[in-house]
C-alpha cells in the first residue's frame, strides 16, 4: 500500500482475498531521512486497519526498539492486535515483548550471516510456537546464496540453519514453521 494510505484505505484493500496481512509496517530509524512523528502516524494506521480486519500485522522496525515495544504493548493493550516481528534483527529484549504481547518473531537470511551471532541466539531460545522463517526477497539471501537475490526457495535453506543451531531436525521445524504461519495468517488457508 501506499505510505500514505490512512486506515479506511486500507481497511479497503483488505479486502483482497489475497490480502492476508496488513503491512508491512512500523518504524524505522536507520536513515535520518524520514518525519518520525509521521511514521508513528503510519504504523498507528496501520495498527487500526488491522484491529478492523482482525488481520495481523506485519511489522518491521530498525533503530526505533523502544518506540516500537511501546506502540505495540499499547496497541494490544487496546485489543484485537497480533501479528509478527519480521526479518528481525532486534535485541533479545525486543524479541520477548514481542512474545509477551503474543506475536510470532520471524527470521530470515540474516541469522544465517557469520556477523549474526546475538540473532543467532536468540533463535536458539525463540519458543517454537511462535517462531517463523522467511526470505525477504530479493533481499538478505542466506549463506550459502549471500549475495545473490533472495527467492523464496531460500527459505528452505534458513529453515534448515535455524533447526541446526537449535539441534532440531529440519522437516519438524519446517512443518511446525508452516503450521505457524497458518496459525497467524488465518486468511491464507485454503488458498
Amino acid at each position: 500500500a501506499h505510505p500514505d494510505l490512512g486506515a479506511a484505505a486500507l481497511v479497503e484493500a483488505a479486502d483482497h482475498p489475497r490480502v492476508i496481512a496488513i503491512g508491512e509496517c512500523g518504524l524505522d530509524c536507520y536513515y535520518d531521512k524520514s518525519d518520525r512523528a509521521a511514521q508513528r502516524e503510519r504504523f498507528q494506521a496501520h495498527i487500526d486497519a488491522a484491529r478492523e480486519t482482525s488481520l495481523p500485522l506485519v511489522v518491521h522496525t530498525r533503530d526505533a526498539e523502544q518506540d516500537t515495544a511501546e506502540i505495540l504493548e499499547a496497541a494490544v493493550k487496546e485489543g484485537g492486535v497480533t501479528g509478527v516481528l519480521h526479518c528481525f534483527t532486534g535485541s533479545a529484549e525486543l524479541a520477548r515483548k514481542g512474545l509477551d504481547l503474543g506475536f510470532f518473531v520471524s527470521l530470515s537470511g540474516i541469522v544465517t550471516f557469520k556477523n549474526a551471532q546475538d540473532l543467532q541466539a536468540t533463535a536458539k531460545w525463540l519458543p517454537a510456537e511462535q517462531m517463523l522463517v522467511e526470505t525477504d526477497s530479493p533481499f538478505l539471501a542466506p549463506v550459502p546464496h549471500r549475495g545473490q537475490k533472495c527467492e523464496p526457495a531460500f527459505v528452505a535453506d534458513t529453515a534448515s540453519f535455524v533447526a541446526q543451531l537449535r539441534g532440531e531436525d529440519p522437516e519438524q521445524l519446517a512443518e511446525k514453521t508452516t503450521e505457524n504461519f497458518f496459525k497467524l495468517f488465518k486468511k491464507a488457508q485454503g488458498q
